[in-house]
């Protein structure tokens, strides 16, 4: 048993999980092997508890290292801000700075709020909608993180039935008065919300402009309709689309502008950090909210977003992130055609996924990931890119998914998945509502 391994038993027994996130469990990829944590982390690579290195081809720390790793540039501001002080009984000036750099970016908003990470943040404009429109009820598509305004919609008139609605989210906890506070429509289902809104007294909207599909027959612009003709906020999460596909929000390139919208992630590559941008008559209402917190006030955030941002403006990181990520999905695609291995594979770019598309698709994800760890490489079907990927790092890297994917061929041709796996199958995450 290595290292990490006999780590992430004891975390368990003494830490609810094992993990602070869902996404970072070991189960979540493979139980029993996974190398949970780290010592080092530098651009692309990764060394574990037990000195080995591994070539991040998976989430890039669940979204937030756009730029890879202890970025030099970003870490050497924050260096010198940890010098001069990151928290006082006085603001720190970059607040201001980094408002203004979101505003110039975003020239549809007015006003700024901050937080520190996605899920608050999202809260956080939930919160300045119903307080603008006063009115409780809201529709949202897409995930949002975990919050009891969002996990409210997981509840059920019967308990029995508590979670169904997105599996993997439990609500237990969440006040049971909260049920019919927040109601689901599917990405591209105009119809859903048009029945919500009929029905229900909305005055909020929520969703994610984009996800793993592209927007169809004027689906934005045809939510934006709707939100305008009924007085609803409309948000955009965009937790993690935001800084990808452009400078800023994606919606920039869809021409359809929201009345909030949330950035975390990659907004400043890796340290905590959140932004809620909105128009002035929306975000005013945060003023007659209690919304307040001190660690939302330090100087690091700020400061990292700054120089974040102004590298990716600098180096048309977006521009890398789409090139390194249709080189990823074109590859995938001709390895699934080389071995006769059914895969489809989606964008965007910047996170660029495939689907095995097999009834034990599970087990296969499982045996990917195996097999792919052991030449090097923490993977899992989705790649969230990173301005340290290089086409370098992706020839490398697709030519052990070439001898991977002929193994899990073989594997489904002689019906031994099962027997190939060397520990159990990985769980499940839960299903988006997108």
């Amino acid at each position: 048993m290595t290292k990490s391994q006999e780590l992430w038993k004891k975390a368990k027994k003494i830490i609810p999980g094992g993990s602070q996130l869902l996404s970072k469990r070991s189960e979540m990829f493979l139980p029993d092997n996974w190398p949970s944590y780290f010592q080092s982390a530098k651009g692309v690579t990764l060394t574990d508890l037990d000195g080995r290195t591994f070539i991040d081809m998976a989430y890039m720390g669940v979204g937030p290292c756009v730029l890879g790793y202890a970025d030099e540039d970003v870490n050497l501001v924050v260096k010198k801000a940890i010098d001069s002080g990151i928290s006082a009984t006085l603001n720190c000036p970059e607040e201001v700075e980094l408002a203004e750099l979101l505003l110039q970016l975003h020239p549809w908003a007015q006003m700024v709020r901050y937080a520190r990470s996605g899920g608050e943040a999202a809260a956080i404009a939930v919160r300045i909608a119903r307080a603008h429109t006063k009115k409780d009820k809201v529709a949202f598509c897409g995930y949002h993180g975990w919050h009891d305004w969002y996990l409210s919609s997981n509840l059920a008139d019967d308990s029995n039935l508590d979670g169904h609605l997105i599996p993997g989210l439990n609500p237990l906890g969440v006040p049971r008065g909260l049920i019919g506070t927040s109601l689901p429509f599917e990405y591209n289902k105009i119809e859903q919300l048009e029945e919500i809104v009929k029905v229900h007294d909305i005055g909020t909207i929520i969703m994610e402009p984009i996800r793993h599909q592209e927007p169809k027959n004027n689906f934005l612009e045809k939510v934006r309709e709707i939100a305008t003709a009924k007085g609803v906020v409309l948000i955009y999460d965009e937790i993690s689309s935001g800084f990808r596909s452009t400078v800023g929000g994606v919606h920039l390139e869809f021409g359809v502008t929201p009345d909030i919208v949330v950035f975390a992630k990659a907004i400043s590559n890796g340290f905590p950090m959140a932004a809620i941008v909105g128009k002035g008559e929306v975000m005013d209402a945060a003023q007659e909210s209690f919304i307040s917190s001190t660690n939302w006030t330090d100087r690091i955030g700020p400061v990292a977003a700054i120089a974040t941002i102004k590298k990716m403006q600098k180096e048309n990181v977006p521009a890398h992130l789409k090139r390194i990520g249709c080189l990823i999905g074109r590859g995938w695609e001709s390895l699934g055609k080389k071995h006769n291995l059914d895969i489809t594979v989606t964008g965007p770019d910047p996170l660029i996924t495939f689907s095995l598309n097999y009834e034990k698709s599970l087990e296969l994800k499982t045996l990917f990931t195996q097999e792919m760890l052991k030449r090097g490489y923490l993977a899992t079907l989705t790649v969230y890119v990173s301005f340290s990927h290089t086409e370098d790092t992706v020839d490398k890297y697709l030519q052990s998914v070439d001898e991977v994917f002929a193994l899990l061929k073989k594997a489904i041709d002689d019906d031994n998945i099962d027997d190939l796996l060397e520990g159990p199958v990985a769980h499940k995450g839960f299903r988006r509502l997108t």
